[in-house]
């Protein structure tokens, strides 16, 4: 017969913390969210880390350019959803590593016998308000000036003025040379009240554009999760069945971490990515592996060569994977059950392999419970389908505002290639649902807000930072009556939706 577990599959809804010593120094101003996102050894620091551990789910409804952008300017990262051509999901990387962020190479460049029309084409193609003017139009060519809105007027120029009779000049313009810091660079911005400062090489070659508008954008997200060049990090999700074609072109497009994405991670086929991947382009491109449930499933992907391992199958809200194959766990036990084999893992070979748990959060609180129970950081879908950046459509549905939200086992995302089980069959039944989720407007008000309780909920541990939580937090199984207990009873909630004074 088969092997019969006799332990429980619980969710996070079953635990709840039990307060630490709070001390003078367990105030939110000192608590640090920073997590590991990849593998490292021992006495050495992570190559990847987040400074707010969440990472958005690999899924159509959720992750985009949009998403990613605005989610690694607070600290966390997106895994832009595979499930598309290679063409599609590079670009929408492209998009992210060149939205800001320090030096930025110019993507919006003539040459000075272009046009006034070529100028006013060229912004409404690229979106861009500064033009690069080189000698041959490229965006490392020698640099012969720079055109702004403040260089022209459409009501009154006409139209076949030729760029070199209105832009500001070479000789007019402040420049850094190539090789300063990013530092050095704001600072002649400050000294000299530029908007903008092209940074040249000893040939006068363009090489960059630093921005004053990128450094005031720094200052107002300082959590923000980017490269040595200020460039936000972005990931992807890559599939079993086409990664030959597709990793190389993520690379090619500065993907920075990419993840496997499927249901089943306990996989021979996760195991060959794994492998080629390292073996073709070196250890220090990152990819994460899972979903597993158990030791077993983590070890093998560890083993691997996995970066980092996803946690959870069945869980998420839109998930039926139980319910189609009963296949799964509760989230609670496989976490606990895949973080001690993680922590016997890092003590046998002194290599850290992070975990992230994915799926199972319903309330904030859930959030501290999972990386208390040993996740490094979390996935989360629902939680960013909500929000303004997600891809979605906000609808009106009985009178509330809504955002769509699906899976990607369902019929909608058609993502066979993510169940890959060796066939050559499409899907035949679906692992989810095409669901609604309520609308909560942006992401940085709602993720302020959920940073703030997890924070307080940290400072109630006794804690200052995730390691602490994990190795210091105290966590209690609940009845079903004292689940009761913990909401608003015996009494009679007033509606103050509509009130007024």
């Amino acid at each position: 017969m088969a092997h019969i577990l006799n332990d429980i599959s619980r969710t996070f809804s079953e635990y709840l913390l039990i307060p630490g010593l709070t001390t003078k120094e367990c105030n939110p101003g000192n608590i640090s969210l920073r997590t590991p996102l990849v593998k490292f050894k021992k006495g050495e620091t992570a190559p990847i880390s987040l400074n707010t551990p969440f990472v958005s789910a690999i899924m159509q409804s959720v992750s985009d350019h949009k998403m990613a952008i605005a989610l690694a300017r607070n600290g966390g990262l997106s895994f832009i959803y595979g499930s598309q051509d290679i063409e599609t999901q590079v670009e929408m990387v492209s998009k992210v590593k060149m939205f800001k962020a320090g030096f930025v190479v110019s993507n919006a460049n003539l040459t000075p016998e272009n046009t006034l029309s070529d100028v006013i084409a060229l912004k409404e193609r690229s979106g861009h308000g500064t033009i690069g003017v080189t000698d041959d139009g490229s965006s490392q060519g020698k640099l012969l000036g720079i055109v702004t809105g403040r260089d022209y007027r459409i009501t009154r120029d006409n139209l076949d003025t030729k760029v070199k009779e209105f832009m500001t000049p070479f000789s007019k313009l402040v420049t850094g040379e190539f090789g300063i810091s990013i530092g050095e660079a704001n600072d002649i911005i400050w000294d000299h009240k530029l908007n903008c400062l092209p940074i040249i090489d000893k040939d006068q070659n363009l090489k960059f554009f630093v921005f004053r508008k990128d450094y005031e954008n720094h200052k107002a997200n300082p959590n923000e999760l980017s490269d040595d060049n200020m460039k936000l990090l972005v990931g992807a999700g890559i599939n079993t069945r086409d990664y030959k074609a597709r990793v190389p072109a993520l690379l090619e497009a500065g993907v920075d971490v990419m993840c496997i994405d499927s249901s089943d991670g306990f996989s021979v086929y996760q195991k060959e990515t794994i492998e080629y991947i390292k073996t073709s382009f070196g250890e220090h491109v990152k990819v994460g592996a899972g979903n597993v449930v158990d030791r077993d499933g983590f070890l093998y992907l560890a083993e691997a060569g996995a970066d980092f391992v996803k946690v959870g199958v069945g869980g998420g809200s839109i998930c039926i994977t139980r319910e189609q194959k009963g296949i799964g766990r509760g989230q609670a036990t496989a976490l606990i059950e895949v973080a001690e084999a993680r922590d016997e893992y890092f003590q046998k070979t002194g290599v850290y392999v992070p975990i992230c748990s994915d799926g199972g959060i319903v309330q904030d609180y859930h959030m501290v419970l999972a990386m208390a129970m040993g996740a490094d950081f979390l996935m989360m879908g629902r939680y960013f389908a909500r929000f303004d950046e997600s891809p979605t459509r906000k609808l009106m549905v009985n009178g509330n505002y809504m955002k769509e939200y699906w899976g990607e086992g369902s019929n909608r995302a058609r993502n066979w290639q993510r169940y890959d089980m060796g066939g050559s069959e499409n899907l035949k039944f679906e692992e989810g649902v095409d669901s609604f989720v309520p609308y909560a407007g942006k992401l940085k008000d709602n993720l302020d807000i959920t940073l703030g309780k997890i924070k307080s909920t940290l400072s109630s541990c006794g804690v200052i930072n995730l390691d602490d939580l994990k190795h210091n937090a105290k966590i209690t199984l609940v009845s079903s009556t004292s689940i009761i207990e913990g909401g608003a009873h015996d009494v009679v909630v007033k509606d103050t939706r509509n009130t007024s004074n």
